[in-house]
């Protein structure tokens, strides 16, 4: 029998029964539309993990201190992806003064791990305070010093501040990290157009400032216009000496794009005073000895603070985090998507029986024609692998179709043709394998009992 008339046969079973192929197909098109969204899932998930980490210095490691007896409950100290700390949306809500709100920065490219500032050190006494510790660029220096293995270190804070200038018809608050000179660098930071905070202005507290991307744009117009002007933080002139070229969301929503920078120095004499809650950020020169590096840093900070116990986070840690709750995710997916081809299979395999009961006279008369094992046996599993076929295409022309409503639920989805592919592919190989039992029990039907059945 010629391959043309077995899909002829096969084609005529299809039509003849349009709406028995409709529903059986279902658990194809539902196991088809699954598997798409999970490798779309599964691929933005992964997407969104790098683009978190993108300026994440691997060996990162961030060390910062909560003053929890004097204001527990009212921020908790965000992590970031990958060791970097992030500020909450609290802090956009609160107003500005001589008190910021403390929260270093992560190599992540955002703010946080902070809480209200404590009381400003003052003698050795303090240092065994727990509840007036605040971390210093001496602590940032003696780790620098006393710490093997680490590459560079550095110090910074966060804090809330009216801004006025450029296009603005009114003030507005703004996230002002004080960092110093190295953070840019640290933190893979690249200017769009002039240049990064100096020692020097540091040192002697100029009233400089560098803007984000978004924070540019928003208060000048363009990075163009905001380089080489003047804004105002808490009333007083900054002269912007640098503008960061864009560099997207990162972890918790935070990014440099809407940050102003600001000398760390300069930061505690006209916006914060002492009241700081910074974090000090150690590179380790080897990834593989960061927890070594951890170890000798909690060494340290204990001979300058006993019985004080500080929140020390790597960045390695925190990656493998983040793409381990992606992968559980995809894990999860995978597994509805299986339980669901099953189910289609098995709907499958019951309709095929049924179609070779219904056609058991016409298999005994193709039988007695001169039709081999082989040409019952390929017919049926065309029909079967047709079926799933058409279940697989609805159900990638659906994954299409609910891929905006996923979104919506800020899911990171990113479709790809490869993703479709093996939707088709995976479809096909379910109708098939269940397919073919059915199959191969009508290729063995004997021709004369075939052809007696009622």
């Amino acid at each position: 029998m010629r391959l043309s008339e077995i899909l002829r046969l096969v084609y005529l079973n299809l039509i003849q029964n349009k709406f028995k192929v409709i529903l059986t197909s279902i658990g194809i098109v539902v196991g088809s539309a699954t598997i798409m969204m999970v490798i779309a899932i599964g691929t933005g998930g992964r997407e969104e993990v790098a683009e978190q980490f993108k300026n994440l210095n691997a060996g990162a490691i961030d060390i910062t201190y909560e003053n929890a007896a004097s204001f527990s409950g009212m921020f908790v100290a965000g992590d970031s992806g990958g060791g970097s700390s992030s500020v909450t949306a609290a802090f956009n809500e609160m107003p500005s003064g001589g008190g910021g709100y403390g929260g270093g920065r992560g190599m992540g490219g955002d703010f946080g791990g902070f809480s209200f500032f404590g009381s400003g050190q003052s003698g050795a006494d303090d240092r065994i305070n727990q509840e007036d510790v605040t971390l210093t660029t001496d602590d940032m220096e003696d780790l620098q010093v006393f710490v093997p293995g680490v590459s560079d270190v550095t110090i910074s804070y966060s804090a809330n501040a009216s801004v006025e200038g450029g296009t603005m018809e009114a003030a507005s608050y703004y996230t002002i990290a004080g960092v110093q000179s190295n953070y840019a660098e640290m933190s893979n930071l690249e200017l769009a157009i002039g240049d990064f905070l100096t020692d020097e202005e540091n040192e002697s507290k100029e009233k400089v400032c560098v803007l984000g991307m978004t924070a540019a744009k928003a208060i000048f117009g363009s990075a163009y216009d905001a380089y080489d002007s003047v804004l105002y933080i808490d009333d007083r002139p900054y002269v912007v000496t640098g503008v960061l070229s864009e560099m997207g969301t990162v972890a918790s929503g935070i990014s440099p794009d809407t940050a102003i920078f600001i000398p760390y120095e300069t930061g505690i004499k006209y916006i914060t005073g002492d009241s700081i809650s910074p974090t000090i950020t150690v590179i380790a020169e080897d990834v593989n000895l960061v927890d070594q590096v951890i170890a000798n840093v909690e060494t340290v900070l204990a001979d300058s603070y006993p019985n004080t116990e500080f929140t020390v986070s790597d960045a390695g840690s925190k990656m493998e985090a983040a793409s381990a709750s992606n992968e559980t995710l995809t894990l999860l997916l995978i597994a509805m998507a299986i339980i669901v081809f099953i189910v289609g299979g098995i709907g499958i395999m019951n309709v095929l029986f049924v179609s070779v009961k219904e056609h058991t006279n016409e298999i005994g008369i193709l039988k007695a024609i001169g039709c081999s094992r082989r040409d019952i046996l390929l017919e049926f599993l065309l029909e079967a692998s047709c079926i799933s076929l058409i279940g697989a295409v609805i159900g990638v022309l659906l994954a299409l179709g609910i891929t905006p409503l996923v979104e919506l639920f800020s899911v990171r989805v990113s479709l790809s043709v490869i993703g479709a592919v093996l939707s088709l592919l995976f479809g096909v190989i379910t109708g098939s394998v269940f397919g073919f039992y059915p199959a191969y029990k009508a290729s063995r039907l004997i021709p004369v009992v075939a052809l007696n059945q009622e």
